[in-house]
C-alpha cells in the first residue's frame, strides 16, 4: 500500500452520505492503491440518528476497521498526557491519532476537528479539514 487515507466520524458520516468532497478523496486514495482506514470508536462515534445503519455498514464493508488495541490505547494515552487533554473529550480523536501515526506513510486525516486532531497527530500526519 502507498499511504493511508483516515477518516473521523464526520469523514465517515459524509463518505456513508456519498459527499462529493470525500468521494473525490476516496476516489483518489484508491486510484494511488492508498488504504483507507478509520478506527472502531470512531464508527462508535459515528453511529447516530442521522446515518441510516444499513448505509453505514454497506461503508465499513469498503473500508478498514482498525479495532483499539492494548498497544493503540497506550499511545492513545500518551498523546492525551503530552498535550495535557482529557480523555473524556479527546478520546476519540487521541485513538484515531495513535493508528494515523503507525500508519502507512503519507497519511492523511480527514477530519471536522482539524485544529485538535492536528495537534495529535503532529507533522507527519496531515490533516485535511471536511
Amino acid at each position: 500500500m502507498a499511504g493511508t487515507l483516515l477518516l473521523d466520524s464526520e469523514g465517515l458520516s459524509k463518505l456513508s452520505r456519498k459527499d462529493p468532497t470525500v468521494l473525490g478523496f476516496i476516489q483518489a486514495a484508491r486510484q494511488e492503491s492508498v488504504r483507507v482506514a478509520t478506527s472502531t470508536m470512531t464508527v462508535v462515534q459515528a453511529g447516530h440518528e442521522r446515518v441510516h445503519p444499513a448505509r453505514i455498514s454497506w461503508t465499513l464493508s469498503r473500508i478498514d476497521v482498525h479495532d483499539v488495541t492494548r498497544e493503540v490505547a497506550d499511545q492513545a494515552t500518551r498523546l492525551l498526557r503530552t498535550h495535557r487533554l482529557h480523555g473524556h473529550k479527546y478520546a476519540i480523536d487521541a485513538v484515531l491519532a495513535a493508528l494515523a501515526q503507525s500508519a502507512a506513510l503519507p497519511a492523511t486525516l480527514l477530519t471536522s476537528d482539524p485544529e485538535d486532531l492536528s495537534l495529535l497527530c503532529g507533522p507527519a500526519v496531515e490533516v485535511v479539514k471536511v
